[in-house]
Order: C-alpha cells, then structure tokens, then sequence
C-alpha cells in the first residue's frame, strides 16, 4: 500500500477524467527549481512519491513516475497500491518520458496535455520534436493549461511571499550594481541587450536578496527583466519592498503587461530555455520576433559557481561553526544511545537542527536532515519519520546527512558512525566509501579537467570490488543559496564544463545495501590551484568540513599509507579547529576520536 491513507488511484481516475490521451506532471515549479513551494508538489499530490525529482505521466491506460536512481526504493514504497509504475531514469535501458509517449499510442491524434508553467522551453521542444518523428504533423496535439490540477486540488495552497532579506557588499564581496554592470557587458557580448531571468539562485545572486519562499532555499518567487537602463523585479510582494537604486519593482502577476509597455526597450533578449518555463516564453513571443531572442546558457550559472575571497571565506567559517554544532551532536547522541536512553530518528533530527540554530546568521537547514539507522540509511534520499519514528539502537551504523544555510555561506555534510558492534560486510563497505573519498580529495588534475573526468577515482576501491553506487559523487553548493548548484558537476554523466578554481564542490561517495545498511560519507572541497609545470597549471582541493571521521570500525588493511595518513592528519586538524569552540565534556570526546 502507499505509504498514507490518500487514495491516490482516484487522483489518478480525476486526471484521466480531464479526458486528454495522456497527461505529464511535471516535478518542478515556474522557475525550473529542483525544491520548491507546496503549491507545485504535484506530483506528491498526485501519486504520493516525496522524492525531489520525479515527473508522472497519466495515460488512459497507464500511469508512471520517472525518477533516478536515488529514489527506486523509495518509489517502490510509496507508489505500492496506487497502480503507478515506476519507469528508471539515468540506467542504461532508460526511456525517457518523451519517446515512450512516441511508441505508446496507436491511432491518431494523439492530445497530450501539460502545464506549461511547470514545463521548460527545451523540455516542451524536446517532447514536441520527439513526437513529431513518431506521429508527423498532425499527428498529435500539445496543450499547454497552465495549472493544469487546480480544478481537481480543491485546497491548493497559494502561491508564498516573504519578507525580503538584502545582502550587502561586506557578505557578498560583490554589489548589485557591479553584478548587473557584468551582466549588461555579458549581453553586448553575445549580442543581446536584454536578459530574461526566471532561475530563482540566479535572481537571488544577481540582486543580492534572500528570502524564504521555499523550505530550505532562500529565495524569493520572482522573474528579472535586465534591459540597458533598468533591471525589473517581478515579485509578489511589490508594497513591501524599499526603493532600491537601479531596481524597478512590478507585481508579480503583470509580466505580460510590463513586457509589452517595455518592448522597445528590451531590443535583443537573451533567454535560458532550460529554466523558462514555456508559458512565460509563449507571453514573451506576443511581443518579441522568434529573431530577437536569442537562446543560451544563462552565464549567471558560471559567474556565481566560482566564489570570490569574500564568499570563500564564509564557506571557511560555515563548516568550522557548523562543524562544533555536528561533533556536539555526535557526542550526545553516542552518549545518549551507549547509555540506554531512547533516542528516535526524528529525535535526533532535531537535536542537530537545534544546535545548528544557536549558531549566530543561522537561518534554516539547507535541506531536510537524514536521519537514518541501519537499514533506513539504504535509501540515499530517506525521508526521516516524525511519527512511529525507528529507535536508534546501540549497534550497526546511524547516517546523518545535514547542512544549513548561514548569512556567510551554506553546508552540507554527511558522517555514517557505528553506535556499537558492526559486521564485517559494515566494515567493509564502511572503509571502501572512505577510500573512495579520500582518492577524490587527493586528486591533483590539470585544468581544463572535468568532474566526469575525476569520478572514478572515488569509485574504484568500490569497483574494484564489485561495488558502485547510483548517485553522483558530487554536486556545486551555492553561497547562501541553493545546496545544489550547477554548472560543475562529479558524476558518470557527461559534463564538458571543467572544475575552476574558487568552485566548491561535494565529494560523496557511497553503498546502499537495501534490509540491511547504508554507507555515505562527505565532505565539501574547495578547487584551487597546486602549481604549474611545463605541462601546464594543475588544480587540487581544499577540504572545507570540519567533523571528524570515526576510524575505530576501519578495515585498515584496505587503506593504503597515504589514506591513512591522511585521514589521521585530518582528524588532527579537525580536533584542533574544533576544541575551543567544544564544551570541555566534548572536547576530551573528540580528542579521543581523533587519535
């Protein structure tokens, strides 16, 4: 059964009922977000699945939930009596939604309905292109109803605003002025004059705002026009924001007005198909010829990967701070747990958010903690349970995946420990995923490297033993922004874009062993660069966590003498961040870990 009382399998029957020959559900919001505010969970709406990628396709004769590896188990849990399918994204015998649409449907036209708020440019295009090589023009019929489950989600909760945080220069290392100064050069370049924004991290960057619309995020809900003279900020909130040099704000819901009093204006505009969402870019075609607008990768995505000095030094102070909070909390919670206390799942949750939340500039997690024991820990994105919550015992191993957002910078850190006797397999994998990472961190490459180019250092001891596991080893993390950012990325899939000086980076390998236990450890690297020789300039990274890594289930034959030294060298310098900052009961803990 699915995993609440809902009967998913009408929702499903409702959206058949809309009578379209096929119906896509799109799991993202009007500014491509990857999290985003309970009004665009759709999909969970529809199906039940809570994982924070996943889109669902409702035929008369079939409904299905694509999503990737992170999620399989997950998925097989909660969409279990609804009469969902789940289709694997991201395994070599994927179909992606749009070529199943292609060979699925037998007689002609084939109507399939989708809300365009929640679909991409490129994505429309491709499904679009894609059926228009299955069933030629004609053929098939694309429907763009904006909010498309409204009618059947009688208590949709409405779009958030919050209140509008405004980040100076002595936090950023850069003004807005500077920013839009660079962006408005970055046109002439490409040979635009304008620039349409609908990405949330790349608005919130550009403008030096934060905010809270979205859990874990800070972000506001908002578009950006940028023209030579003005930069025009859609907001929900218009009455609440001050006069701000250079920023003209307008509501929200009035972009087709503005786009047309603002045409002439606007000249060439430069739009990112891959975040504007297809009915905003239908409203920008009223207005603007298909040759005065150009398409592109937005060069915000780039610019904000790479930190300046500034922003550097808040990630430095963000993991040493959060650090004393995440070695406060894995104290309590070995003390606790060895001394036959009952501690939860969620109990444990919480604790380390309420330690986090002393820290002076906290303003909420970067993402919801995983707080997993033994097996839970097989699932790489579990959702921790507040209710009925599993008792965390004196034994196995307990994962905790957790970061939070600061004013100076934001973490993400992840320490699998055992709370008492572990197996031998435990121990196995235990060692393996920390060689992995350690082989990743002590990685030096020339520039010019890609991260798809680096992965498999941080899987060949798992190889090697014919181990692996199906997420990415590591992803971009923003400064006070998102905990996911593009444009680099270490996984298998290819990515052309090189690993840069001044990007910040995880480094996250794992094993999942699904009934049994989950392995994860991380830590977030600074790229920069080692030296140059006649063959070139060499990158190498940094380690920017701060927590200690428990070495008493460690296999250490499986190490070699650089892995051990340095995972000895680096729980020296973590004891020595760290004791100062500890409570004295603490500190002589740590001390103990660090030997």
């Amino acid at each position: 059964m699915a995993l609440t009382d809902t009967n998913y399998a009408d929702r499903i029957a409702q959206i058949r009922g809309l009578g379209y020959d096929a119906v896509i559900i799109s799991g993202t919001d009007p500014h491509g977000s990857e999290y985003f505010a309970p009004r665009w969970k759709q999909v969970e709406w529809a199906s039940g699945f809570t994982g924070e990628a996943g889109d669902l396709v409702v035929a008369q004769d079939h409904a299905g939930l694509w999503t990737d590896t992170r999620f399989f188990i997950q998925a097989n849990q909660q969409l279990a009596g609804t009469g969902i399918e789940l289709h694997k994204t991201r395994v070599p015998e994927e179909v992606p939604i749009p070529r199943w649409l292609a060979g699925h449907f037998q007689t002609k036209p084939v109507r399939v309905a989708f809300d365009g708020l929640c679909q991409s440019v490129g994505a429309v295009k491709e499904l679009d292109d894609t059926l228009r090589g299955a069933y030629g023009i004609g053929g098939y019929d694309l429907i763009d109803r904006p909010d498309l489950l409204s009618s059947l989600w009688a208590d949709r909760p409405e779009i958030p605003h919050s209140p509008i945080e405004w980040l100076d220069e002595k936090t950023t290392g850069e003004t807005r002025k500077d920013k839009l100064a660079w962006l408005r050069d970055e046109m002439k370049q490409k040979g635009c004059d304008s620039m349409f924004l609908s990405a949330l991290d790349e608005i919130a960057w550009l403008l030096n705002v934060r905010g809270s619309d979205i859990d874990y995020n800070p972000y506001i809900i908002s578009f950006l026009l940028v023209t030579p003279q003005n930069a025009i900020w859609f907001v929900r909130n218009v009455s609440e924001v001050p006069e701000v040099p250079g920023i003209i704000c307008a509501d929200y819901g009035v972009l087709e007005d503005a786009l047309e009093d603002r045409r002439d204006e606007c000249g060439r505009l430069f739009i990112d198909p891959s975040t504007l969402n297809y009915h905003t870019y239908k409203l920008i075609r009223k207005f603007f010829a298909e040759s005065e607008i150009v398409f592109g990768e937005s060069p915000v995505v780039l610019r904000k990967a790479i930190k300046n000095k500034k922003e550097i030094e808040g990630f430095r102070r963000a993991f040493i701070e959060d650090g004393a909070a995440l070695e406060t909390f894995l104290y309590w919670l070995e003390t606790s747990v060895k001394g036959g206390t009952h501690v939860t799942e969620w109990e444990a949750s919480e604790k380390m958010t309420s330690l986090r939340s002393q820290i002076e500039g906290f303003r909420g997690n970067s993402f919801e903690n995983i707080s997993a024991y033994g097996a839970n820990a097989a699932l790489p994105h579990y959702c921790t349970q507040r209710e009925n919550s599993p008792v965390i015992k004196p034994r196995g191993l307990y994962l905790i995946d957790t970061g939070g957002q600061f004013t100076f910078g934001t973490t993400d850190t992840t320490r699998t420990v055992p709370l008492g006797r572990c197996s031998r397999l435990e121990r196995e994998d235990y060692t393996l995923v920390l060689k992995g990472m350690i082989d990743l961190t002590l990685a030096v490459f020339p520039s010019g490297t890609a991260g798809c180019q680096i992965d498999a250092l941080a899987r060949r001891p798992l190889w090697a033993t014919r181990r692996n596991f199906g997420h990415g080893t590591g992803h971009g993390i923003g400064f006070y922004l998102g905990v996911h950012e593009g444009p680099q990325s270490i996984r298998q899939n290819f990515n052309a874009q090189p690993l840069l000086p001044g990007m910040i980076s995880s480094n996250e390998p794992g094993i999942y062993r699904e009934g049994k236990h989950g392995v994860r450890h991380e830590n977030v690297l600074l790229c920069r660069e080692e030296g140059k020789s006649e063959f070139g300039t060499f990158l190498s990274f940094e380690t920017l966590t701060c927590c200690h890594i428990d070495t008493s289930i460690l296999v250490k034959k499986l190490l070699n003498k650089a892995e051990l030294d340095w995972v000895r060298a680096y729980n020296r310098v973590v004891y020595r961040m760290l004791k100062n900052r500890l409570a004295p009961e603490v500190a002589k803990w740590l001390k103990k870990k660090c030997r």
